[in-house]
This record gives C-alpha cells, structure tokens and sequence, in this order.
C-alpha cells in the first residue's frame, strides 16, 4: 500500500530539500550534527509549547524540525551513504523526539481532564515504537519491513493537523487525530508483521 506521505508530498520536497543539504555540506555541516539539531527542535515545541498548551507554535515548531529527517538522509545520501553509526543515531533520535511529542500531548490533556485523549496519545506513543521496533527486527534477521500507511512523518504530521486544528479552537481535533493515529499505526504493525511473515514463508521453501 502506497504510504500517505511519500508518495505525495516527498516528490515535491525534494527540490527544497537537496539544495539545502548541498548548502549545508558545503559549510561543513555533518548529517548527524542536523539529526541532533532536528530532535532538539523537536523537544523545544513538545515540551518548551505543546506540554503547556500552546499547540500552533509547538506544532509549527515540532513540524518544521520533523522535516530534518528527510534533510539528513538527504545529506548523508549526498556525502556517500549513511554510516552505521548515522544510522543508528538517526534512529535513536526519532525514538526520543517521538517520545517528547506524544509525552507532552498526554501531559496536556491530562491537565485539562481529557482523559480519553490520555489514553490515545499513549497507545500512539507505544504502538509507534511497535511500528518501528517491527522494521529493525526485521531487518536483524535478515529481511524487510519497510511497508505500511504509517510511517514516522506520516505519524508526526497526523497528530501535527490535530494539535494545530485544536490550537485554533476546534476543540475535538487533537483526540480525533490521535484515535485516527492509533488506528493507523495499528494497522501499519499487522501490515509489516504479514509482510514480514510472507518473507519468512518464502526462505522457508528454499
């Protein structure tokens, strides 16, 4: 199934992003040293504004800083290919910025009494970790689990609409977005386990 992001606006953005990296390079900056400024960002609009309430710029602000994940692959692309440990640390900081943002989303709606919206904004924090825990285990064994409607951006952007939606005064929005986000990235884990499943089956025949 084709992912809701990549497939249409990424086409796009790549002729915003590439000469930005190739600026970047050109001034010594490494793709690691954007990964760890993106998530830094990223921890600024979830905690320093989305935990206390002011969803427009914590969404503005953990949306722009999001969208270094397609500049730092880009650069690393661009420089000769990602290194392990680039890799490994790109990882690792998404893990950590996803954590901020679905953290402070719960802080926030637990200080407003929304209980529900609690509920879905931590079933979105541990079922996005499935969803990612899925692919790398995946790729340990020897196969693949880059499918599904939902990956990271996608997932960031969704809860991103909401909180900007709720901060401009369409109150439901933000919990709508993080039911509509559990269910799709519910459905994003069973599509990579059965991928990963059909994978097995098929080194299994040989």
């Amino acid at each position: 199934m084709a992912k809701i992001f990549q497939v249409t606006a990424r086409a796009g953005m790549t002729r915003v992003v590439e000469p930005v990296a190739r600026g970047l390079l050109r001034a010594g900056v490494s793709p690691n040293a954007v990964t760890v400024t993106g998530t830094v960002g990223v921890l600024v609009g979830a905690l320093g504004f989305g935990a206390r309430g002011q969803l427009v710029a914590g969404a503005l602000i953990v949306t722009f800083f999001a969208l270094t994940d397609m500049l730092d692959g880009t650069m690393a692309r661009m420089s000769g290919g990602s290194t392990r440990f680039g890799a490994f640390l790109d990882s690792s900081m998404d893990r950590v910025a996803d954590s901020a943002v679905f953290g402070a989303v719960a802080y926030w709606l637990a200080t407003e009494g929304n209980h529900s919206g609690v509920a879905a904004a931590l079933l979105c924090l541990a079922v996005g970790g499935l969803v990612s825990y899925v692919k790398a285990r995946a790729e340990g064994l020897g196969m693949t689990g880059n499918v599904g409607v939902a990956e990271r951006t996608e997932r960031l952007l969704i809860v991103g609409v909401g909180g900007l939606l709720t901060g401009v005064g369409v109150g439901p929005a933000l919990e709508i977005s993080l039911w509509l986000l559990a269910a799709v990235s519910t459905f994003t884990v069973g599509q990579r386990v059965a991928h990963v499943y059909r994978q097995a089956q098929l080194v299994g025949r040989e």
